[in-house]
C-alpha cells in the first residue's frame, strides 16, 4: 500500500495488519477506519467482489460510490472460498501476518471454513478477532442475516422516526451499519490495549441489533420509566419542548430551546414574554404536556420571517439554532471547508469525508484510493 500521508506525526496504528473478511457496510467501515489510522488492511473478497461494488448508480471510477467511500486505504485480495488451496493460503496469511481479523460473513460460514476465532486463535492466541453479526451471538435469531433497514425496523428506530400522522420512515444515513463499525473499533482498540500486557488477543462480538438498541437507549429509558411507548415526533424530541424545526418564508430552521432559561429567551425573541409565566408553559414538563398548543403558536410566528432573519435573532438572544441543510449545502459550507474534513484521494479525482477526529490538531489523511477487485491477490494468495 502506497503511503501518501504528509502529516508530521506518525499514524498510531502503523505496523498492525488487519485481514478484513468484510462485505457491504459495517465491517468495511471498521476496516477503513483502522486503515486510516495507519494499519495495513487486506480486504478478502469473493471472486465477484464485495456486493457494495455494484451498489449504484452513481458509480465512481469503476465501482459504486458506496463501495468507494468505505474501502479506501485497503488492498484487495480475491479468494475463492470453494478452493481448499485458497483457504489454506488465507490461513497461512493470517498466521504469518495478521494482528486483527474482522468478519461479517454469513452466519456459520467462517466456522465451516475454519476461519472462525476459535480455530485461528488456537494456533495464534495473540490474534484479535471481531465478529460483525446481525442479531448477536446468541438467542433465537442469532443465525439470521440482517441489514440496516431491517434493524431500524426491528429495534424501534423506525417507529419513532417521522411525523405522527404519516407512515414510519427509515433514518436516511446507515446509522446502524456505521454505528456497528464504530463499536467494532472500540472493541478492537480495547483488545489492543489489553494485549500490551497480556500478550493475548480477544474475540469481540458486535451486531447490528445491539447497535440499534443503543441508538434508542434514551427512548427505551423513557418507556422503562413510564410504560408509555415513545411516539414519532417529526423533527422534535420526546420529552423536550420547544425543540424542533419550523417552516420559514424560504426554508426551515431548527431552534433548540431545551431549558427554562432558553425558553425565556425564546419568548423574549418572539415578543411574547408572557408565555414564560403561563402555567401551561412555565417548565419543561408543562410544555411537553401542552406541546401541541405551544407549537401552533410558535409556528405561526416563525413562518413570518426568513431563515437568515431567525438565525440572526437566535444569535442575538443566545439560542441554539441551525438551518436545515441539504447535503450540497453542508458540503459547500465554510465551516465544512475550514475543518478540512472533505479529503481528496491520492491519484484519483474522488474525494470523501475523512475521519471526524484529529490528533494534536491534525486529521489523519487518506493514504490510498479504494482498490480494484483483486488488485493485490498475487501478493498474498500464490503458490510461491
Amino acid at each position: 500500500m502506497t503511503n501518501t500521508n504528509t502529516s508530521r506525526s506518525p499514524l498510531p496504528l502503523i505496523g498492525l495488519v488487519v485481514i478484513e473478511l468484510g462485505n457491504s457496510v459495517a465491517a468495511p467501515f471498521c476496516g477503513q477506519i483502522l486503515g486510516e489510522l495507519g494499519a495495513k488492511v487486506i480486504k478478502i473478497e469473493k471472486p465477484t467482489g464485495d456486493d457494495a461494488r455494484k451498489w449504484g448508480p452513481p458509480f465512481w471510477e469503476g465501482s459504486g460510490a458506496y463501495f468507494q467511500s468505505l474501502n479506501r486505504n485497503k488492498e484487495s485480495v480475491v479468494c475463492d472460498f470453494h478452493n481448499p488451496e485458497h483457504i489454506d493460503l488465507l490461513k497461512q496469511l493470517i498466521y504469518e501476518k495478521a494482528d486483527i481479523v474482522i468478519q461479517n460473513m454469513r452466519p456459520g460460514q467462517v466456522e465451516k471454513l475454519g476461519l472462525d476465532a476459535k480455530s485461528l486463535s488456537f494456533i495464534k492466541p495473540e490474534l484479535i478477532f471481531c465478529n460483525f453479526g446481525a442479531f448477536g451471538s446468541r438467542g433465537p435469531l442469532s443465525q439470521q442475516p440482517g441489514y440496516d433497514p431491517l434493524m431500524q425496523a426491528f429495534s424501534g428506530i423506525m417507529s419513532t422516526t417521522g411525523e405522527a400522522d404519516r407512515p414510519t420512515v427509515r433514518v436516511g444515513p446507515s446509522i446502524v451499519d456505521l454505528g456497528t463499525g464504530l463499536w467494532g473499533i472500540i472493541g478492537i482498540l480495547t483488545a489492543l490495549y489489553e494485549r500490551q500486557t497480556s500478550s493475548r488477543g480477544k474475540t469481540i462480538d458486535v451486531s447490528l441489533f445491539e447497535t440499534a438498541t443503543s441508538w434508542v437507549s434514551l427512548l427505551a429509558a423513557q418507556y422503562l420509566a413510564s410504560n408509555e411507548i415513545p411516539t414519532r415526533q417529526g423533527s422534535g424530541a420526546n420529552g423536550i419542548v420547544p425543540y424542533k424545526a419550523y417552516a420559514t418564508t424560504d426554508g426551515e430552521v431548527v431552534i433548540a430551546a431545551g431549558s427554562d432559561a432558553l425558553f425565556n429567551a425564546f419568548c423574549e425573541m418572539v415578543c411574547h414574554p408572557e408565555w414564560a409565566l403561563d402555567p401551561l408553559f412555565r417548565d419543561n414538563p408543562s410544555r411537553v404536556a401542552n406541546a401541541k398548543t405551544l407549537y401552533s403558536l410558535i409556528e405561526k410566528i416563525i413562518a413570518t420571517k426568513s431563515t437568515a432573519q431567525w438565525l440572526v435573532a437566535c444569535e442575538k438572544y443566545g439560542l441554539p439554532a441551525s438551518p436545515v441543510h441539504d447535503i450540497e449545502q453542508m458540503v459547500k459550507h465554510p465551516q465544512t471547508k475550514a475543518l478540512g474534513i472533505i479529503q481528496n484521494i491520492p491519484n484519483s479525482d474522488m474525494s470523501f469525508i475523512g475521519l471526524p477526529i484529529s490528533f494534536n490538531g491534525e486529521r489523519p489523511s487518506i493514504q490510498s484510493s479504494p482498490p480494484k477487485l483483486g488488485e493485490h491477490t498475487d501478493n498474498y494468495l500464490n503458490r510461491s
